[in-house]
């Protein structure tokens, strides 16, 4: 058995190893928030979701993709986009609904875009929040639509950016999906009036 040779930890080591550990940790949540591909990370949230945050095929979902498809994966907290000739393929993280009886499935399409959408709650979010504003004009950095939104044929129902990057990959929403809003962007100048949802 051979003694340890190395030299005692000393103070400037310590703080050294914290601040690589330090900027190991916080790497996850900076990939995901600039990428579509989220890595293995440090916090657990990220963890569970990553298992199956997964490119999927458009088949499986959809008879075709006219006028593009959008799929919604609420329990891996992920978006799927395919253009019409399938050409462009794209997957993000997303915000969803806090609970069941805010979360709706099934298909639906963009009925309309809206850039720097105004924000009004709904009656049933006013009575849940009665100190929530009756509106937030588009473009507040408080709007919680963000900066873009695509409206859905289901009434209240949008796939909206945020301001909160927090809420993205969790249960947070009343009853909306939630993107970066550097994603919703990207996702409004592919999708069209006509692209077809589904929320699974």
């Amino acid at each position: 058995m051979t003694a340890d040779r190395r030299p005692p930890m000393g103070r400037r080591h310590f703080i050294a190893g914290a601040a690589a550990i330090g900027a190991a940790a916080a790497l996850p949540a900076a990939a995901m928030e600039g990428s579509t591909e989220i890595l293995p990370g440090a916090s657990s949230s990220v963890r569970n979701n990553a298992s199956s945050f997964r490119m999927l095929d458009w088949q499986s979902y959809f008879d075709n993709t006219r006028k593009g498809a959008i799929l919604v994966d609420l329990t891996s907290r992920a978006l799927h986009f395919w253009s019409e000739d399938q050409s462009i393929y794209r997957l993000y993280p997303t915000s969803v609904p806090l609970s069941e009886d805010l979360t709706r499935r099934g298909r639906t399409e963009v009925v309309q875009k809206v850039v720097a959408p105004t924000w009004r709650p709904t009656p049933a979010m006013r009575e849940r929040n009665p100190e929530w504003p009756e509106v937030v004009e588009g473009g507040s950095p408080d709007n919680p639509l963000g900066t873009h939104a695509l409206y859905l044929s289901w009434t209240y129902y949008r796939i909206h950016g945020t301001h909160d990057t927090r809420k993205i990959g969790r249960r947070s929403s009343n009853g909306c999906v939630g993107l970066y809003n550097e994603h919703i962007q990207e996702l409004f100048a592919f999708a069209q009036v006509g692209t077809q949802v589904l929320l699974i």
